[in-house]
């Protein structure tokens, strides 16, 4: 039998023109749905909490692969590309999952007010991780996506029940893991800036020394403490980004292989043409008619 929250997103879904992903009228919540498996697509991944009602999926991040299920939530403390699929769907028990991308605003406010400050414990772990869902979290998570059914109670309630869900993350067993790498908290601050410089400078070209010396590290301690973080090497980091955007753009229909290469950094289309492919399983031509005619 579909729990609470499996019911209230099929009855959701239900009502929804297409597969989704349904950005719906409560703030920072997206509802997912998938009646049958799906093969592996490359994203973004935004900060969120990320819980499955129902079904399973798996998403890998550099060298690392996290299976979750119902019970449980796969939890982003920052953006980053990523590897994901659905594996277990079918039309009579689809794979549903609500994303809670986090309010980063709501969750300082949150942890600075907090009695005990969270430690920010030794050696920097990975910002992404999946956690059992359960409890004040779970409950939390219910309400909010319960303000689907009453849409006038979204604005005087949403706050609050972000704030809560705020809460028990932070003073959860992940608490120092989401403070760190979310919000840059205490000796994470300077890498955290670092990866955020990167980010939004993906199409310049990489320099180590530059963003090791943001970080006030060494070359080696910055590669170290990034992969930690990421579970991957900067300038995989980098080259993921790059192919994602270029994606985007061939897709939009805004840009051939050879002009989406250059606008996001490379200096060669044939080195862009093996990447990709490499990435995607296809060279650029082929990938993009393919995925136009999955759309058609």
């Amino acid at each position: 039998m579909p729990s609470a929250l499996a019911e209230i997103l099929l009855r959701y879904t239900a009502a929804q023109a297409g597969d989704g992903p349904h950005v719906t009228a409560v703030p920072g919540l997206v509802v997912l749905r998938a009646d049958h498996p799906r093969r592996p697509s490359h994203l973004i991944q935004k900060p969120a909490l990320c819980v499955v009602a129902q079904g399973a999926k798996w998403t890998h991040v550099g060298g690392s692969r996290m299976d979750y299920r119902e019970g449980q939530a796969l939890v982003v403390s920052m953006e980053t590309p990523a590897l994901g699929s659905v594996v277990e769907a079918s039309p009579e028990k689809p794979y549903l999952s609500a994303v809670v991308e986090f309010d980063l605003g709501v969750m300082r406010e949150v942890l600075e007010s907090l009695e005990a400050p969270i430690e920010a414990g030794g050696d920097l772990r990975s910002g992404i991780f999946v956690t059992d869902f359960q409890g004040a979290l779970a409950d939390g998570v219910l309400r909010l996506v319960r303000l689907l059914e009453t849409p006038k109670a979204i604005p005087v309630l949403y706050p609050s029940i972000m704030r809560e869900i705020c809460y028990w993350l932070l003073s959860g067993p992940h608490g120092g893991e989401v403070a760190r790498v979310a919000l840059g908290h205490g000796h994470a601050q300077r890498i955290i800036n670092a990866i955020h410089h990167l980010r939004e400078r993906f199409m310049e070209p990489l320099r180590i020394g530059e963003l090791a010396a943001m970080a006030r590290l060494s070359t080696s301690a910055f590669h170290r403490q990034f992969k930690a973080i990421t579970a991957m090497t900067p300038l995989q980091y980098q080259k993921q980004l790059r192919l994602l955007e270029a994606r985007r753009l061939m897709v939009a229909g805004t840009a051939n292989a050879e002009t989406a290469a250059f606008q996001v950094g490379y200096e060669s289309p044939s080195q862009f043409s093996r990447e990709y492919a490499r990435m995607f399983g296809a060279p650029p031509r082929r990938d993009i008619a393919g995925l136009r005619a999955a759309t058609a």
